[in-house]
């Protein structure tokens, strides 16, 4: 099958031609039907989360089961699925204490001495996130996959696997906004307007977008902000505190940069929450005045993928998409090949871009 292999950190992906072993027990091989590419990709490659090459980055997958191994009884042939890291052993402490998106699911991996999933000339190629869909078909563990309604549009579905589920849930897991309430989202990608439309589908009363780019901003009003704040135009903290009227309830921060979580915190109106969402690159810290968390009551909270159960979230995002209530169409900024890869992560560092997604050929 064809793939784009990272070779080395900051330098261009190489499609290749790479050997995807026959599925084992528990295991599911699914074929890529399109794949959504996130801003965690592109840390990868610049070094901002750990990985060494070579391996196949891609986690934000839909695409359609074509052999099941041993032991799965959840999956059939021609089951259309949508794949995400959060592979769960159902085991652990975190399982049982109903959180398995922080389990991480390392006990689903192959066990060592075993042949590897994906190789190239004999040699193993790593695989990311227990997913690697920049590649024409994924070989993965069961519980990294859900089983979605048939005709849900898998190019649109491919961006709740991650970018979505990430937004989307940050809003309605993990800060459980309460209608009614005044929201902020920091940067409008792919993520962030996930998160606003979380707000509105929660019944935030108002929803300030803020960004630097003027296409965002337009876009995210479309989605369901009711403000905007350019923040080329001078302080987004004082902006948004004009705009409220003194702050805002939850203020979720979406890009991962030490400037934007002070933002988010600065936005807060007393007893607000800050809802660190963006991912800091590894071993960057960040700065903040405990008297504004202590004399205000600030929260500061965490949101690893939208704090999801997928198998649960997921059908429910395919059901809000179907009605209406979650639009994804508007976030896709382009469909590409899969040779478009480094052109689209060149479009992700330049702020181009929304949600990129790769289609393979059916």
């Amino acid at each position: 099958m064809q793939a784009a292999v990272m070779r080395a950190n900051h330098a261009p992906l190489e499609i290749e031609d790479v050997r995807i072993d026959a599925p084992g027990p528990g295991e599911v091989l699914v074929r890529t039907a399109a794949s959504g590419i996130c801003h965690s990709d592109l840390h990868v490659v610049e070094g901002g989360l750990p990985m060494p090459p070579p391996c196949i980055l891609g986690h934000e997958p839909a695409g359609v089961v074509e052999e099941v191994g041993a032991g799965v009884s959840g999956f059939a042939p021609g089951d259309p699925v949508i794949g995400c890291i959060s592979a769960w052993c159902g085991e652990c402490e975190v399982c049982l204490r109903g959180k398995p998106h922080l389990c991480g699911g390392a006990s689903l991996q192959r066990p060592e001495g075993s042949a590897s999933r994906l190789s190239k000339d004999g040699a193993p190629v790593l695989q990311f996130a227990n997913l690697s869909s920049f590649a024409e078909k994924m070989l993965t563990h069961e519980r990294s996959l859900v089983k979605i309604r048939p005709d849900m549009p898998l190019d649109r579905a491919a961006l709740i696997g991650c970018g979505v589920t990430t937004g989307i849930g940050a809003a309605l897991n993990t800060a459980r906004v309460a209608p009614g309430s005044t929201c902020a989202v920091i940067a409008c990608g792919g993520v962030g307007l996930s998160a606003l439309q979380g707000c509105r589908i929660a019944g935030a009363s108002r929803i300030v977008a803020v960004d630097n780019q003027a296409w965002k901003l337009d876009l995210a009003r479309k989605l369901g902000a009711t403000d905007t704040v350019d923040s080329n135009d001078g302080d987004a903290v004082a902006q948004v505190m004009e705009l409220t009227g003194g702050g805002v309830d939850y203020a979720f921060e979406c890009l991962g940069s030490q400037p934007t979580v002070q933002q988010a915190v600065g936005m807060l109106k007393r007893a607000g929450t800050a809802v660190l969402v963006g991912i800091v690159p590894v071993g960057q810290m960040v700065e903040l005045h405990a008297a504004d968390i202590t004399f205000q009551e600030k929260r500061v909270i965490g949101s690893l993928m939208g704090s999801n159960r997928f198998r649960l979230d997921m059908p429910r995002y395919v059901d809000f998409y179907l009605d209406g209530r979650l639009k994804l169409d508007e976030m896709i900024s382009a469909r590409i090949g899969l040779d478009g890869v480094n052109d689209a992560f060149d479009a992700l560092r330049k702020g181009e871009a929304a949600r990129q997604v790769i289609v393979f050929d059916s």
